[in-house]
């Protein structure tokens, strides 16, 4: 059987993340996305299962308790969190299992697990970041000022990253996702890890 490949993407919030991954999974139906485990509150239009597992925090914290997560951190108030059954589960299958987390979160998955394939996703600048934080028009001034301050400090972090793609437009981004992830796949398949 295939080797299965775990993928770990992160970028400040706002940068267009989903939005490019959901791009790649488009493109590639072997990537499957595995959807992490929040506290905080759905966003308009967000859907439970599919973009976050909506959960009280006392749920959150049994689910810490039981080991039932990868990883887990706090940020901006809220419990983010990956189920460690599922990723597990399509593993073993051989499927590219991508995870969308932070840069504490990442550095912990490369802990347990140093062979994962770590993609930064950064914005062409902080000026364009800041206006589409502000364009979504989810959060208050005081929030994306905290936003912004935090997306400094996480792109202190890329290099810590295997891949850094700069999302200038969404279709690039994502083709660039896209051609890391053969490169990986490739190397996977030979048993050697690829251009890190």
């Amino acid at each position: 059987m295939k080797p299965g490949l775990l993928v770990v993407v992160s970028g400040p919030a706002g940068v267009g993340k989903g939005t490019v991954v959901s791009r790649a999974r488009e493109k590639n139906s072997d990537i499957v996305y595995s959807v992490s485990a929040t506290s905080r509150k759905p966003r308009p239009g967000e859907i439970e299962g599919k973009n976050y597992f909506f959960v009280s925090r006392e749920r959150f914290i049994e689910m810490i308790r039981n080991n039932e997560l990868l990883e887990w951190v706090e940020y901006c108030g809220n419990y983010y969190g990956t189920p460690r059954a599922y990723v597990e589960e399509q593993l073993k299958k051989g499927r590219i299992v991508l995870l969308e987390i932070e840069v504490e979160g990442a550095g912990n998955i490369k802990k347990r697990y140093p062979e994962c394939v770590s993609i930064f996703i950064a914005p062409p600048d902080l000026d364009e970041l800041k206006k589409r934080i502000t364009n979504r028009g989810t959060e208050p001034s005081d929030v994306i000022e905290r936003r912004m301050n935090r997306a400094k400090e996480e792109m202190e972090r890329m290099a810590d990253y295997d891949y850094v793609i700069v999302n200038d437009t969404v279709e690039n981004a994502s083709d660039r996702l896209l051609e890391i992830l053969e490169i990986e796949l490739e190397a996977a398949n030979k048993g050697i890890s690829g251009n890190r």
